[in-house]
């Protein structure tokens, strides 16, 4: 169950002395619209689980396991009889590991591991999901924080590599090494993007940075993060946005002209676009923290 909600922000209360929680949930109970600002791993192991999350309804059956990326608003829905695994660990001390915000923002807002779709990756991530609960449930508590961290970064690793090489294109014999290459590229222009998403970026300019042509590049940036270049910029200066809403002596029109956008109209649209609300609602959301 939602332990502490105000408004829609769930303020989460971890195991003692930890910044993990995780519930074996077996409640016949439906989730209202709700946020945090932790990643939150579902699985199903009775029964099926529904997610909506962004007008986005996915069924989960037992098994399927659902990543929900911070900050992304979703209610849950839970059948009469059923039981599944819900996880949350709080990741905002590892944002200094670059890799980590590349993939919540390629991620966004959730992504769904199933046997179809990520057969590579599947079993482990269900594995390591079991561990992580059989860790957290055990009577003994040596480093167990620490191993279930550790079993989260594995679960991060494996999500973002499988993530990352889908679609990525390679086309020379050499095409495994030629393919982390272009992962390696790409992360770096994702940073850089994130470090600079306040300023003019210029899709020909940042292209030149990477070696390859506009048009290759564009087709490449998209493979790897699923959406155009240009989106992915306004996605940045979204999440840079969000972060300034929660002071609340920073006028809205300040913030949009301090995360490039032009007008303040035009941050208005793209804010809601991104996350489902408008600035103002997101910041009357947050003050309940």
């Amino acid at each position: 169950m939602i332990e502490s909600l105000n408004g829609i922000f769930e303020t989460i209360n971890y195991k003692q002395s930890t910044s993990i929680k995780l519930y074996d949930n077996d409640e016949y109970e439906d989730y209202p619209a709700h946020w945090h600002t932790n990643p939150e791993i579902i699985m199903p192991t009775e029964n099926i689980y529904t997610v909506e999350c962004y007008n986005q309804i996915i069924t989960l059956r037992e098994g399927d396991i659902v990543l929900i990326c911070p900050g992304c608003i979703h209610t849950l829905y839970a059948p009469e009889k059923g039981r599944r695994i819900i996880f949350q660990a709080d990741i905002n001390p590892l944002r200094f590991m670059k890799e980590i915000e590349t993939l919540v923002t390629i991620i966004s807002p959730l992504i769904v591991i199933t046997p179809e779709d990520f057969p590579s990756i599947y079993d482990k991530v269900k594995s390591l999901l079991l561990e992580i609960k059989n860790e957290y449930l055990s009577s003994s508590t040596s480093f167990s924080e620490v191993s279930i961290y550790s079993k989260t970064l594995e679960i991060i690793t494996l999500i973002g590599r499988s993530r990352a090489a889908a679609g990525m294109e390679t086309p020379s014999p050499d095409a495994p090494r030629k393919q982390e290459e272009y992962i390696e590229k790409f992360i770096e222009i994702c940073n850089y993007i994130s470090a600079h998403c306040s300023d003019e970026l210029n899709l020909e300019a940042v292209a030149s940075m990477s070696g390859f042509s506009k048009f290759y590049f564009s087709r490449l940036f998209k493979q790897f993060t699923n959406v155009s270049f240009y989106k992915y910029v306004n996605q940045k200066r979204i999440e840079k946005a969000a972060e300034m809403l929660t002071e609340p002596n920073i006028s809205i029109t300040n913030v949009a002209l301090s995360c490039g956008f032009e007008s303040l109209s035009s941050f208005i649209r793209m804010f809601k676009i991104v996350k489902g609300c408008t600035p103002t609602e997101f910041r009357n959301m947050y003050q309940y923290c």
